[in-house]
């Protein structure tokens, strides 16, 4: 049996998402922080709050990529 070293749900990708008090079902609006790196990224609709965890899941994958080329 092979165990797999890497995590199913690494803390890299661990977020804490606010929403504002004035937030409502179709009007999300709020900040996502990945608890990692501490970036914080404001949104204001579901949309952008996909589209900025989509981002940073790029940008994790680009640093991983330029650290492993710099091996």
């Amino acid at each position: 049996m092979n165990l797999n070293p890497e995590s199913k749900y690494p803390s890299r990708r661990s977020y804490v998402v606010k929403l504002r008090g004035d937030a409502a079902p179709g009007a999300l609006v709020g900040r996502l922080e990945n608890l990692v790196t501490g970036r914080q990224r404001e949104f204001s609709s579901a949309e952008e709050l996909l589209e900025s965890i989509a981002s940073d899941l790029v940008s994790a994958a680009d640093e991983h990529t330029a650290d492993a080329d710099g091996e």
